[in-house]
């Protein structure tokens, strides 16, 4: 049934896709879509306006309009489909061909003779980095490929680090990685609520000793510090956190902690 009533509204020559509001809408009404926050429907928005906080360029209001009533229903529905979705995808392969599921552990530079996956990180016919091996120890790094249960999550110092700062800062390793483990992503163009989920989970079962949130300055990626704050909450467990931030020229500009 349709009536005037309350419903969001979003405005999209404000809005950056910094993804900020989906958390915050408990019925799931808000997706990011094309780098654009959008409405999934009518129904499933109540029109209460908690995502209103979130958004930092004003973006989204409240308005008064002819639409489909909210329904409760067809948010419990709509939950239920979207948890069946993510559970269900299929590991997904990479380009080199190695399966998602395929979790490597292996030593730190420091420990030893460098494994054949440091070395594949190695610069070549560059004389300088010939020595330098990857100060990485785990294998893969994308947030979404990573489970909960990787051996090499259990007790460790996680950096979490948004995808951007890698290319951003120029000694990345040396000066964030050394010592850690390192989960990345894309906080605007990933699914930020699969994103709560997963480290809720890691934070409830692998003891952190930890976390790190690494992000850039630019509006969309504070994301990441959304998401990590509802996976604590939703873990319900206690984890230090640090917040790196880092310009878009690689510089470090503020280090705080929550």
């Amino acid at each position: 049934m349709k009536a005037v009533r309350k419903i969001i509204e979003i405005d999209e020559e404000l809005c950056d896709g910094c993804g900020l509001c989906v958390p915050d809408c408990a019925e799931g009404s808000l997706k990011i879509i094309d780098g654009k926050a959008k409405l999934v429907a009518d129904k499933l928005c109540d029109g209460l306006g908690a995502c209103l906080g979130a958004c930092p360029t004003g973006a989204l209001k409240i308005i008064e309009r002819y639409s489909d009533e909210f329904d409760e229903e067809a948010v419990e529905v709509y939950l239920e489909e979207e948890k069946k979705k993510t559970e269900a995808k299929a590991p997904e392969t990479m380009d080199c061909g190695c399966a998602s599921t395929h979790i490597q552990s292996f030593k730190p530079a420091s420990s030893g003779s460098p494994t054949a996956c440091q070395t594949a990180n190695i610069p070549v016919n560059i004389p300088a980095a010939g020595s330098s091996a990857s100060m990485l120890t785990h294998w893969p790094v994308q947030i979404r490929l990573v489970p909960a249960h990787a051996p090499f999550l259990k007790n460790s110092d996680l950096l979490v680090a948004a995808d951007c700062t890698a290319v951003t800062v120029r000694d990345f390793q040396q000066n964030y990685l050394d010592g850690k483990t390192v989960l990345m992503g894309c906080p605007k163009f990933d699914d930020a609520e699969s994103y709560v989920a997963r480290f809720a989970e890691i934070i409830q079962t692998c003891d952190l000793k930890s976390l790190t949130v690494l992000i850039m300055e630019v509006p969309c990626c504070s994301a990441m510090n959304v998401i990590i704050k509802k996976a604590i909450e939703k873990a319900g467990v206690s984890v230090p956190v640090e917040q790196i931030t880092i310009s878009t020229r690689g510089e470090e500009l503020e280090r705080k902690t929550w």
